[in-house]
């Protein structure tokens, strides 16, 4: 390790010490990628998209918190916090005026959850794949048995 320099004293002094993965937690609303469980853009939370997905969230994950993004006005958070406060899950506004970030709503935990589809877009991406397989999959079982009823 490198010894501090006067230089990097002033600049904890000034602005506080470094925090690992910065930008990931101005993105995130102060949280880290690997802690959330699900997260909802500005233009979901604000067209109110993503709030069936929300609440099933809400449900799988009761021991999580509730950050939603401050910058957005109250009215198009109010669901959101109505489902939190069913599921009695805590919710917390994160207004910062200099992280500007197209997260709306994240559902986090203290820890690390490494859970790999955490958008709205990506979990319905995957669901809409799995039900293509499955699809796939029923037809393909059709086909072959009809070509074994053909040759037999």
């Amino acid at each position: 390790m490198s010894k501090k320099n006067v230089d990097d004293y002033l600049q904890e002094g000034m602005y506080g010490s470094r925090l690992p993965k910065e930008r990931e937690r101005k993105k995130y609303l102060g949280t880290l990628r690997e802690r959330i469980a699900f997260v909802l853009t500005v233009g979901e939370v604000m067209a109110n998209k993503g709030l069936p997905e929300l609440e099933s969230q809400l449900k799988q994950h009761p021991k999580a918190e509730l950050l939603m993004n401050g910058n957005i006005p109250y009215r198009f958070l109010k669901e959101e916090k109505a489902l939190a406060d069913r599921y009695s899950i805590s919710h917390t506004t994160i207004s910062s005026q200099e992280n500007d970030t197209e997260i709306g709503v994240v559902l986090t935990y203290s820890y690390a959850v490494d859970i790999e589809h955490i958008s709205l877009q990506d979990i319905e991406d995957t669901s809409a794949r799995e039900k293509e397989e499955e699809k796939a999959d029923t037809t393909s079982k059709g086909l072959v048995s009809k070509l074994k009823k053909l040759f037999r």
